[in-house]
This record gives C-alpha cells, structure tokens and sequence, in this order.
C-alpha cells in the first residue's frame, strides 16, 4: 500500500496533533516529515509531500497546485500570542523603517505588510533573515517579526524600552475577523489518483487534534521539560488557537487574499477549493 507523505509542522501551535502522532498512534500509516513552515511550504509545491499544513498565503500562490484539506486550519479570533513585532518605536510612528522578517513562514510577512499599510500607512523596508528572540534591534534596524515558539517567548520575557505587538490582535482591529494562520493542503494529483489516501489522511488529521486536545493536559506535560514555558502558560496558549475551517473562516481567509492582493502580495485572487472527503 502506498504510505502517503504528510508534513507537520514542529511548533506548539499543532501539540495536539503532535501528541497524537508521537503517542497514540496516529501515525500508522503515513510517512510523517516535521519541518518549520516555510520548509513545508515548499515541499508540498514540489511535489515532495502529498498532503501538509502550509502557510495560508501559500495556497493563494499555488491554488492551481493544491486542493485545501476541509474542516482544519490554525486560527484565532484576535490575540494569537505567536506572531509578535517587537519594535523600538510605537506601531502608529513607523514609516520606512527597517523592519526584520523571521525566515520561518510566509503567512506572517503578508500579515504585518497589510497591517501596517492599511492600518498605520506605513512602507517600511523589510529584510527576511534567520531571526529569534535573542536577536538584537541594532543600528538602524526598527523591529523584528518573530513567530512560533520564539514569538510566544517573547511575549513572556518583554524587555524595557520595547514595543511588543501581536498582529493577530491588529488583523483583529483592522478588520473585525478572525485570522486563518496555516491551512491544510491536499496535491491535485495525489487527491486525483488516490482519494481513498486523502480520506485516510483527512481522519487522521483531523481525529489527531481532537484525540490530543481531549488529552491536553497530557500533551502539555510531555513537553514542559523541554520548552521554556509554564504549565499555564502553554495552557492558555492552546486555547487561544483553534484548528476548525467552517464558511466564517473560509470568508475571512478570502478577506486576507483579497487586502493581499491589493498590496501585491499574490497575483490573484484565488477561488477556493475543497478536497472531496467523506465526513
């Protein structure tokens, strides 16, 4: 039986489903590759994954490629504590600064760009480097984008004399919706040639978050000695983050193509398809 290829992405913002896969099982059947986004981003449009999580901006650019995966994303309705811009200046006082970008994914920099052209009217310069938290705003650059674990970091561990904002929050004020961070994407092919593995692919997924959110608690403890977090902490975090895809997100995701495309982020407008599953 062909095994089919499923990307993952190794932050906290799929622990459930990581918890899953590690722990319980979820993994038989499928050969599982954990990356950054940007990684995975990359491999399902090359063909060397079959189905994975991708930046949602990915899809947009690649929709010719890629059928979306139903019923699962990763989103939040405004604060998502993951993509913080910690800047030496007030959000509102940012022009053309010069702005870092976290190499890791792609969603994020459409995300700040939007934000701070339709928000603030700002065209800072931005640069994409391999960047953390520990990462120093010298000379003359302005702020750093971090994302992921990093972001959550720095959220807990603010320095004096710097701004800290999370774009969630300001996707949030900008436009009164919820934002789709990461979807799930099936390739063309590979959903033509074999539906029976994306159904098979699909249950896993999706039974995956559910079966590791229900245990939590035991997901949470598998990692505290591994990551510099509380028990809390990650507890709050993960009930920030949701992993469903109804018609509301779908709207919103369309909404956040659409402010791309004006900026010329994307080329286009993409319609969206569904990959065909049985539910």
């Amino acid at each position: 039986m062909e095994t089919p290829k499923l990307g993952h992405i190794n932050f906290l913002n799929c622990l459930p489903l990581t918890y899953s896969l590690k722990y319980d099982g979820f993994d038989q059947g499928l050969a599982v590759s954990s990356a950054v986004p940007s990684v995975l981003n990359e491999d399902i449009v090359q063909n060397r994954l079959d189905v994975s999580p991708v930046s949602s901006i990915i899809y947009a650019r690649n929709n010719e490629k890629l059928l979306l995966m139903p019923d699962v994303s990763i989103t939040a309705d405004g604060d998502v504590q993951s993509i913080i811009l910690v800047s030496k200046k007030p959000i509102e006082k940012l022009s053309n600064d010069k702005i870092l970008l976290t190499a890791k994914s792609a969603t994020s920099h459409c995300l700040l760009k939007i934000v701070l052209s339709k928000a603030y009217g700002a065209r800072p310069n931005y640069y994409i480097r391999n960047i953390d938290m520990d990462t120093v705003l010298s000379g003359d650059i302005t702020a750093k984008l971090l994302i992921g674990d990093d972001a959550l970091y720095a959220k807990y561990h603010k320095q004096a004399g710097l701004y800290y904002y999370d774009i969630g929050a300001q996707w949030k004020k900008l436009t009164g919706l919820r934002m789709v961070y990461a979807v799930w994407v099936v390739n063309r092919k590979f959903a033509e040639k074999r539906p029976d593995l994306v159904q098979y692919t699909y249950e896993k997924v999706t039974q995956g978050f559910k079966n590791g959110y229900a245990k939590k608690r035991q997901a949470i403890e598998s990692i505290l000695d591994s990551k510099p977090f509380s028990f809390t902490q990650l507890d709050e975090y993960l009930d920030v983050i949701k992993w469903d895809l109804g018609q509301e997100h779908l709207e919103a995701l369309l909404t956040f193509y659409t402010m791309a495309h004006e900026l010329n982020l994307i080329d286009h407008v993409p319609e969206i398809e569904i990959a065909e599953v049985y539910r």
